[in-house]
């Protein structure tokens, strides 16, 4: 921007996210930054400077909707085809306004969501609901929980929730049922990464009421784990206590043990007793920068700090 606008360009176009005007779960910092892109288009564009900011939508078999493919269609978003999103390109470069956002969006399922971005909700049509409605509705244990949880016995309100965790791990994951969920195994090694543990959150939120952290899955790393904390949660008198191994709190004189190391590390040091041995007498451990680690030294390093 700095370096052009005193240029007669033609064309000032950036690649920007929908998530910069809808957010995106578990990734603020990616929001923001694509949010960023969209102002700077709004001010060249009211500094009589070209500037388009094209909020995109996941493309089709690129990137992360490469690998995000279910949980953008869960979300009413469809993969652009590379051939349609070109032309919505040469379509965008021939409209004034700094602002586009060219995504296909699917409004029934949008209508489904438990979280319609507010942005979206004239688009989705009749039926949907924003983050506000929903913290409205999602005060109190909907009432079909409520009714199904007041007739049970402490057994089967945990079977209850158990089963809800684990249909809704596998909706999360794109599978068809809970079949492939086992509830003994850790969120992760099913397949979790920090988008899918925001959204199971949301829809364990939506589901039961409650108002649980961001940070549930790693609190909590397991299905039956979380059926554990919705039990207690949801009666707290009753909820039946499980038995597991429980954390207590070291003695102040615990000594610092080194079990592994996975690093490379300098001034001689080959083990963790050796590392540790440098750390207890504060020496200085470093060396020369290694010259026999088969790397492109001359690209990727110069002795002279000023270089």
């Amino acid at each position: 921007h700095q370096l052009t606008q005193d240029l007669p360009l033609s064309a000032f176009v950036l690649f920007s996210s929908i998530a910069g005007l809808t957010g995106s779960p578990g990734q603020a910092n990616y929001a923001a930054a694509n949010t960023f892109l969209d102002a700077l288009a709004h001010h060249r564009h009211t500094h009589g400077l070209p500037g388009t900011s094209l909020a995109w939508g996941p493309w089709d078999h690129t990137g992360m909707a490469a690998t995000l493919s279910t949980r953008w269609h869960r979300s009413g978003q469809h993969p652009l085809p590379p051939v349609a999103a070109l032309h919505l390109l040469d379509a965008a470069l021939t409209h004034p306004h700094p602002l586009l956002a060219p995504v296909h969006l699917d409004h029934p399922q949008l209508r489904t969501q438990p979280n319609t971005p507010a942005i979206l909700t004239d688009l989705a049509g009749p039926g949907a609901f924003t983050d506000q409605g929903t913290r409205r509705r999602t005060s109190t244990m909907p009432a079909a929980l409520a009714r199904q949880w007041a007739d049970a016995t402490a057994a089967e309100q945990q079977q209850i929730v158990l089963d809800l965790v684990r249909r809704t791990t596998a909706t999360v994951l794109g599978h068809t049922g809970p079949d492939r969920v086992d509830s003994g195994t850790a969120f992760r090694e099913l397949g979790f990464d920090s988008l899918a543990a925001v959204e199971l959150r949301n829809h364990l939120a939506t589901a039961t009421g409650l108002s649980l952290p961001a940070t549930l899955t790693f609190d909590h790393p397991t299905p039956h784990a979380v059926a554990n904390l919705l039990a207690e949660k949801l009666s707290p008198t009753t909820a039946p206590k499980t038995v597991g191994k429980t954390s207590t709190r070291a003695p102040a004189d615990d000594p610092i043990v080194i079990v592994a190391m996975a690093c490379r590390y300098p001034g001689g040091i080959t083990s963790p007793e050796d590392l540790w041995q440098l750390v207890a007498n504060g020496h200085d451990a470093i060396t020369p920068f290694p010259t026999d680690r088969g790397w492109p030294l001359d690209t990727l390093y110069h002795p002279d700090p000023d270089h």
